[in-house]
């Protein structure tokens, strides 16, 4: 609005060009008149009243269609020559055309102001919805985390409950074969030494048990793979030794008789 210049009221035509403009407009309307009366006059016949309505539509709209043909004949003709009266007449239309103007310019600024509030509107609302996907992104992340920790926590526990289960088991095991050996496979004598041949005194050597020769054999088997053999001495009892190599529980050395070693049952 403020690019177009304002209309002075200076610009209002004299009273000569606005009779005259009036003038001109009278004639025009009493021969506009005329047309009509004539228009009218055509074609007029006598109609049975049902038919009335009827021919006064057909006769408007060929009054109208005559009305447009004569209308897209006609060049447009100036309504008054006189200077005065079409610079009025222009200073008028520019005063309405500016009006418009200003109403759409106004119509147009109120709509931007809309649309720039909405885009705000949708710009937070997006930061806002970013915000969320980000803090829900963390805690998805956090939550895996926290899975995986559980499951390596429950992984672990559950390996040390086996371990626990196997230790236990293991010591039954120990526990019932000490209990069977030391039942039927007690030690030679009572006093648990062996004497030497051709000798009257006690030998200085401790015989040990099946169950402690088994513990050794299993031990060195167990801890050393790459060499699971034991020197056989004074301690061992040979008819131990002896129902060892029988059965398969035991395996002499194949270059030294003196070293054996566990059947590698696991194997």
């Amino acid at each position: 609005a403020e690019y177009l210049p304002e209309i002075t009221k200076d610009s209002v035509c004299p009273v000569d060009a606005k009779e005259e403009l009036l003038d001109e407009c009278e004639s025009i309307w009493k021969q506009m008149e005329e047309c009509q009366s004539k228009l009218m006059l055509l074609g007029t016949e006598t109609l049975l009243k049902s038919d009335a309505k009827l021919s006064l539509l057909m006769m408007r709209v060929k009054a109208l269609t005559a009305e447009y043909n004569q209308w897209q004949k006609r060049s447009p003709e100036l309504i008054s020559t006189n200077p005065d009266v079409l610079l009025a007449l222009g200073k008028e239309e520019l005063q309405k055309v500016k009006n418009d103007l200003e109403m759409v310019l106004s119509t147009v600024q109120s709509k931007n102001k809309q649309l720039e509030e909405d885009l705000k509107r949708e710009q937070q609302w997006h930061e806002e919805q970013e915000q969320i996907l980000d803090t829900l992104n963390g805690i998805e992340e956090e939550t895996k985390t926290q899975v995986e920790q559980l499951s390596k926590k429950r992984a672990f526990h559950e390996l040390q409950n086996k371990m626990l289960k196997l230790k236990i088991y293991k010591e039954e095991l120990l526990n019932a074969l000490g209990e069977f050996l030391e039942e039927h496979f007690p030690l030679p004598e009572k006093g648990g030494s062996a004497k030497k041949k051709n000798s009257s005194e006690e030998p200085a050597v401790e015989l040990i048990t099946l169950h402690e020769i088994l513990e050794i054999l299993i031990n060195k088997s167990m801890t050393t793979r790459h060499e699971p053999y034991v020197t056989i001495n004074d301690s061992f009892w040979p008819p131990y030794i002896e129902l060892l190599l029988r059965y398969g529980i035991a395996l002499r050395h194949p270059e030294d008789p003196n070293r054996i070693r566990l059947e590698a049952f696991h194997m």
